[in-house]
């Protein structure tokens, strides 16, 4: 028994009528009647009992229809999940986070991808680059999000953002007065950095950024996250400097203000992945991901 027998059966079964059974098959009817014939002699059952004008369903021809319809269900659906599948429109998508970006920039990125695909079912897990890393090579993760990541043999690293640098500052500094801030207005300002556990890092690059401007630190405060920062900060015990996403944390008694200079210095969100990773639902992903246009939080004064 073929799956076209099944369908000839099913659509003559619905038009009890060999002439209107082929018309909607596309065929003639001579090649309708001998495939019907060739499926009662298969199953040693007639189907149809045969009149001048038309045919009726034999009790074996009734039970063979539920069957018939439920298996050629099937089928469409396979052959649908299939065609998604291999679009990238369904399967499961395991997304590595880390950091101040997912206060703003990858939410919106997601939201984006699961307006388009739907059915994607995505899994996310908070990890630093060395577990995204391993995760990857594991095949736990399908792509990953981080910052200063270097390249790897086996991991390709895009660059999804350049992302600015803010200030965040008690309210009531005499510097939040100012609509931007210049980098040589936080010589001699405590500092609040983050994080102390992933070297180098984010506190590597803002240590940096300020002694590239003659800037020598005062660091009083180092901390795991990003959040613990910017609650310090609301608590007096210094300033810190944060990517832009950061200013979506909307504490009491913090003020976030752009830093003042030309170019402004930036901060890179990176997506990693396997470079041997052909799947469809990464490729998918990543157009997403490439079509992304970040915006500023509306914390950003």
């Amino acid at each position: 028994m073929e799956l076209r027998h099944l369908k000839y059966f099913a659509t003559l079964a619905e038009e009890l009528n060999f002439n209107r059974a082929a018309a909607r098959l596309h065929i003639s009817q001579p090649p309708l009647t001998r495939q019907m014939q060739q499926l009662e002699a298969e199953l040693g059952a007639t189907l149809f009992v045969r009149h001048p004008r038309g045919v009726e369903l034999t009790a074996a021809g009734l039970a063979l229809l539920d069957d018939a319809r439920r298996i050629l269900g099937m089928v469409n659906q396979a052959k649908d999940r299939a065609g998604k599948s291999g679009r990238g429109e369904i399967g499961r998508l395991d997304v590595g986070i880390y950091g101040s970006a997912i206060l703003n920039h990858i939410p919106r990125l997601l939201l984006q991808f699961r307006s388009r695909y739907p059915d994607v079912q995505i899994g996310l897990h908070e990890l630093t680059k060395v577990e995204q890393i391993q995760a990857l090579r594991e095949k736990r993760l399908t792509i990953g999000f981080n910052r200063h990541v270097s390249v790897e043999p086996d991991i390709m690293v895009e660059t999804v953002y350049l992302e600015p640098l803010v200030v965040a500052l008690p309210s009531a500094h005499p510097l939040a007065q100012h609509k931007k801030i210049r980098i040589k207005a936080l010589m001699d300002e405590p500092l609040i950095l983050y994080p102390n556990n992933t070297r180098p890092g984010f506190a590597d690059h803002v240590m940096a950024v300020l002694r590239n401007e003659g800037i020598a630190p005062r660091v009083v405060q180092e901390v795991k996250d990003v959040v613990t920062a910017v609650a310090l900060v609301g608590s007096g015990f210094g300033l810190c400097v944060t990517p832009e996403a950061a200013s979506s944390l909307r504490l009491p008694g913090v003020v976030y203000r752009p830093i003042d200079a030309n170019p402004p210095p930036t901060i890179d969100l990176v997506c990693l992945y396997r470079r041997d990773d052909d799947a469809p639902i990464l490729a998918a992903f990543l157009d997403t991901v490439r079509k992304f246009r970040p915006q500023a939080p509306e914390g950003l004064v």
